[in-house]
């Protein structure tokens, strides 16, 4: 059984990214298999509970107010609609449920809102995970408490490239929040975004600091740019598919029990380009018609996939809190 190291240097992961391509992607499969069902995918769905005229700078965003991205702002949703989604994300397929917020971070005038979405979405029988911006410390331990299991929160590029993409936050601060999250006792969700022009080296540094933190994310998502108009990211240049799937095979080989999500980008390949990437690693995927604002890959599109490839979703994992309260109450 493969070790989880938490010591990687960054030459072994330049090492490892630079195998020639088919070794890279035999050795991904085979730590894989090691760990998980190789025919057994993690479904999410992620849903925008506000949208829009974030404050931030992330120059890949459509929803941050500094650029004219046409994308029309809306207020947050009301509970019960959000409540309505993950019933049909469940009914669906999907057994985690992801919220997100277009905020640099929650206010507390906000937090009530939020924790009532958290325990609402988890009496269902449904993982679930936020993304809200930046938490501190009191926030963290109120969305553990609400029942929480995930936070999202990317570290989007390395350390060295992360400037280019945001000057509104450091790169520290994320990892404050991911620090906040931990201690909190959540699970965390981070991962990043590649073709935002960034180098192989920023890959590699990307990968180096999620798999050298502390304890691996328990979920990483690989997204691929979408480039949208009007942000400064809207002509950057194509990055190649392989490019993606060995990042996707480096990040299962460095954090083994890691869940590694194909994530943005993702309706814009072929089911081979999606084949490949699952037998790179990847073992978790957002389906559903949007992620927050760009176009994904839709529920009847998976489900082609996943009969044609042989694969099943994971099941919802039922609520053991819930299910105790519901037995004491019979």
């Amino acid at each position: 059984m493969t070790n989880v190291r938490n010591d990687w240097t960054r030459q072994e992961i330049e090492a490892l990214y630079n195998q020639p391509f088919l070794d890279l992607v035999f050795e991904a499969q085979r730590i894989h298999r090691e760990h998980f069902d190789p025919n057994t995918i993690q479904v999410s769905t992620l849903l925008s509970i506000k949208t829009g005229k974030c404050p931030e700078d992330c120059k890949y965003c459509s929803q941050s107010a500094r650029y004219d991205s046409k994308l029309e702002a809306e207020k947050r949703i009301a509970v019960d609609k959000v409540i309505q989604e993950a019933k049909e994300a469940l009914a669906a397929g999907s057994s985690r449920f992801c919220m997100g917020a277009a905020w640099r971070n929650p206010h507390e005038r906000d937090m009530p809102y939020v924790l009532e979405m958290v325990s609402e979405v988890k009496a269902l029988g449904l993982e679930t995970c936020m993304t809200l911006g930046m938490l501190n410390q009191s926030q963290a331990e109120r969305l553990n408490s609400a029942g929480l299991d995930y936070y999202n929160h990317n570290l989007d590029t390395s350390r060295e490239y992360y400037a280019n993409i945001i000057t509104t936050r450091t790169f520290d601060d994320r990892l404050n929040t991911l620090d906040f999250v931990r201690q909190a006792g959540m699970k965390v969700c981070s991962g990043g975004i590649v073709g935002l022009g960034e180098s192989q080296q920023d890959r590699v540094g990307l990968l180096h600091e999620l798999a050298t933190l502390a304890i691996h994310p328990e979920s990483v998502p690989i997204n691929m740019l979408v480039p949208i108009e009007g942000t400064p990211l809207a002509e950057v240049e194509k990055l190649e598919v392989t490019e993606w799937i060995r990042t996707i095979a480096v990040a299962r080989i460095i954090m083994p029990k890691s869940y590694i999500r194909l994530s943005a980008g993702r309706e814009s390949l072929s089911d081979s380009d999606q084949a490949l990437a699952f037998m790179a690693g990847a073992n978790s995927l957002f389906s559903g018609e949007k992620l927050l604002t760009t176009p994904n890959a839709g529920e009847g599109r998976d489900k082609q996939l996943f009969d044609k490839l042989g694969l099943i979703a994971e099941k919802a994992k039922p609520n053991v809190k819930q299910l105790s309260v519901d037995a004491m109450a019979s």
